[in-house]
């Protein structure tokens, strides 16, 4: 089965994950053409992000830390930070 774009552009970022088939490249084009249209500049306005890539580590909800650029032992660190 497949899925309508509508609905897949306008769920909620709360909803849970969902696996989406495609019968045909006209339906996925179609899908993915929708998907590049959506909030995600609004979303790296929302948390600053100036740099790609930069990581946000949340925690409950908010934002604990943040990293710019791939500094893979400080993200290992700054896990192990917040882990529990």
């Amino acid at each position: 089965m497949g899925a309508n774009i509508s609905d897949l552009v306008e769920r909620s970022p709360k909803s849970s994950q969902i696996l989406l088939t495609f019968h045909s490249t006209a339906k996925w084009k179609a899908y993915f053409d929708c998907y590049k249209e959506t909030n995600k500049l609004e979303v790296a306005q929302a948390f600053q992000v100036q740099a790609i890539p930069t990581f946000i580590l949340m925690k409950k909800g908010k934002v604990v830390e943040k990293v710019m650029g791939p500094k893979r032992e400080e993200w290992q660190k700054l896990i192990e930070k917040h882990r529990n």
